[in-house]
């Protein structure tokens, strides 16, 4: 059965076709000139008949002829190796390329509901195979069809009968072959997917070593780690071991294909009907025409897992972008940031509802706290506002106007948003800072910074604002990298600012000025906090109770109070003891 992979990769090549006529010509005239020097020899052998009788200046001749047709094959055949590279770089270059931008243009739910590590995987290990693979594959399909051709060719020339035979006895060892191939490929796949499985498994642990010693979890992630290595090990033996029989089973075949034209060809040399220099080029082109063969089985494991790791690659490109919407509007810069959540109903699995008829108006300035128990839908109400999740019922206005006639990009320019999981990237604090407004001068950053309360420790950093961040801030406590992050949010000055526990890694006295940063920040703006301690929100216009998706109470936080509801539930339960 044709597989599609092989298809999708073709197409893949289409615009490097180029290159890729150039590679076969060169597979031409080396193939070309390699079954040429058996004719050579042949010659050569018929000009020295015996003692006494050799030619010597037709076999100097000849001689000189197979010299010139060796340097020929040699150059030729670098000249193909090399562009066969060039193209499969290229290829990898490109398809690692577009599965990045394919993963910042599908949607959340598909990064939520995909192991990281997995996901890394495939684009480094599985487009390398990929590579690896492909490489292959041109160079077996270019020199080999070339060489298939000519040698029948050069046999039917000198003896169709013995080419006959040839001909038919030689692909039974290609059929072998693809029938192994066929009982492997399972096997490969499976193997591309525990790679992806261990991945994810080091991902985890190396990007949460500190969760790891503080439980005191290293024997047995050690031991989870194991099984799965040994799952890997155990599968890929006999994935390795099942692809190995290949070569040796189809170069026995052909050895007795080249045993029978041996057999045959000295009869007819005895019956005169070939010549020995003939019978000599016949055996050096029955051994020429089955290499093809013994190659392609050789190369069978690489093949089979470049086209495993080539599902896995394709699995991504092929998955559904984020829904484009209608892209009405463009530009938000006069958007004064009245919300409107009309009858919204969202779950993220269909038999498990969420959030359910869910009606809110926040107009302009209004600053909105969202309480509630995990899992009542205050995160996801953010993802909402924010377009990370289509709503499935209902719709959200940001003045008036349905974020779905919006374009994404535009929405969320009006949006400052800092999470409690605090996140930068590796490079400098002004890198870092500039990610929220990279126009930004390094006046309204250090601004920023200040207001943030980020400035003085910035300023203690070995090279200040130049200070080199490692991969995930890890030279920086929590509480720096999340001034870092409120700094970026404040540099978008925007219309709607989105905090979720922004505050929830520094201390007491710098949450106090930080409060009192995004008040004077916010002030005409609206804000939607999420909070957990309760003492941040007190001053907020409306408290926001959820519970199982539904808004149960609101109000001010006196009122809320005085209601004496989940909410003074809530308080008392942080506060009874202070």
């Amino acid at each position: 059965m044709k597989n599609p992979s092989v298809t999708k990769l073709i197409h893949r090549l289409t615009p490097h076709r180029g290159l890729l006529i150039l590679a076969l010509l060169s597979a031409v005239v080396s193939i070309s000139l390699t079954l040429l020097i058996p004719v050579l020899v042949g010659q050569a052998i018929d000009n020295i008949v015996a003692k006494g009788e050799v030619y010597f200046e037709a076999v100097v001749r000849i001689i000189l002829y197979i010299a010139a047709a060796i340097v020929g094959v040699s150059s030729c055949q670098w000249l193909m190796n090399y562009l066969v590279n060039v193209i499969s770089f290229r290829v990898v270059r490109d398809l690692r390329r577009d599965v990045f931008r394919k993963l910042n243009t599908v949607p959340l739910s598909y990064i939520d509901t995909h192991p990281h590590g997995d996901l890394i995987s495939r684009v480094i290990n599985d487009v390398d195979a990929v590579g690896d693979g492909l490489t292959q594959i041109c160079l077996q399909l270019f020199s080999g069809v070339v060489t298939i051709i000519g040698t029948l060719i050069f046999m039917l020339a000198i003896d169709w009968r013995i080419a006959i035979v040839v001909f038919v006895l030689t692909p039974l060892s290609l059929f072998l072959a693809a029938f192994i191939g066929k009982l492997t490929h399972k096997r490969f796949t499976e193997q591309q997917l525990l790679q992806g499985d261990i991945s994810s498994y080091v991902e985890e642990h190396v990007g949460n070593q500190r969760i790891v010693k503080a439980f005191s979890y290293e024997e047995r992630a050690c031991e989870d780690f194991e099984k799965l290595n040994q799952q890997l090990y155990d599968v890929g033996f006999k994935a390795q071991f099942a692809g190995a029989l290949a070569n040796p089973s189809t170069r026995f075949v052909n050895a007795l294909v080249y045993a029978a034209v041996a057999i045959i060809g000295a009869l007819t040399v005895i019956s005169g009907g070939l010549s020995i220099g003939g019978l000599s080029c016949f055996l050096t082109y029955a051994n020429q025409y089955t290499k093809p063969f013994n190659e392609v089985t050789g190369v069978l494991t690489q093949l089979q897992t470049g086209l495993a790791a080539a599902e896995r690659v394709f699995a991504v490109l092929e998955a559904e972008d984020e829904s484009p919407g209608n892209n009405k509007i463009t530009d938000t810069e006069n958007v004064c940031g009245n919300v409107e959540i009309r009858d919204v109903s969202f779950s993220y699995v269909p038999e498990k509802p969420l959030i359910r008829h869910f009606s809110l108006s926040v107009p302009s300035g209004c600053h909105v706290a969202i309480v509630g128990p995990t899992g009542c839908g205050k995160t996801t109400l953010i993802n909402l506002l924010m377009r990370f999740y289509e709503v499935n019922e209902g719709s959200i206005l940001l003045d008036g106007v349905d974020i779905r006639d919006m374009s994404r990009d535009a929405l969320r320019r009006c949006y400052g948003m800092v999470l409690q999981d605090s996140w930068l990237f590796n490079g400098t604090i002004m890198e870092n800072l500039r990610y929220g407004n990279e126009n930004a001068t390094d006046e309204e950053v250090i601004a920023a910074a200040k207001s943030a309360h980020a400035h003085s420790f910035i300023r203690k950093m070995p090279q200040g604002y130049d200070t080199e961040i490692s991969e995930g801030g890890g030279n920086l406590s929590q509480g720096q990298k999340q001034l870092l992050c409120i700094a970026r949010a404040m540099l978008t000055n925007p219309s709607v600012l989105i905090l979720d526990e922004a505050t929830s890694s520094i201390d007491t006295l710098t949450e106090i000025r930080v409060q009192k940063a995004f008040a004077k920040m916010m002030k005409g703006r609206t804000s939607f906090v999420v909070a957990h301690r309760l003492s941040t929100i007190k001053e907020s216009d409306v408290i926001l109770v959820l519970k199982d998706g539904n808004i149960i109470e609101q109000g001010s936080h006196e009122t809320l109070l005085k209601q004496g509801g989940f909410y003074h539930t809530l308080y008392n339960s942080q506060f009874a003891h202070s």
